[in-house]
């Protein structure tokens, strides 16, 4: 059995202002696809499945953590703002008369 060409009824439609990259789900229904359309007597090769699999996993996870680190370096900018306003708003120290 041979496919020539297929057809998306339900094309993705990307909103303006909004990542055209694939993600999670879009890779599930591409796995779900080409697990129903394969020929039974020449499947696809387990390794690599296995290996889109686990690189997807960790792009997903490599995602995650960008989105933490931002979160952290947002919180590290607002609290150098805070220390620089707290410094600015502190008096300075009376000078100290020189001892002789």
């Amino acid at each position: 059995m041979s496919v020539n060409s297929i057809t998306n009824n339900n094309p993705v439609i990307h909103p303006k202002g909004t990542s055209q990259q694939m993600d999670q789900s879009d890779f599930l229904r591409l796995m779900t696809a080409q697990l129903s359309q394969q020929d039974p007597f020449n499947p696809v090769d387990n390794q690599q499945m296995v290996a889109q699999m686990a690189q997807f996993s960790s792009l997903a996870g490599i995602s995650e953590t960008n989105t933490v680190l931002a979160k952290i370096s947002e919180q590290l900018t607002a609290q150098t703002q805070l220390l620089k306003d707290i410094k600015a708003a502190t008096p300075a120290p009376a000078p100290t008369p020189p001892t002789t």
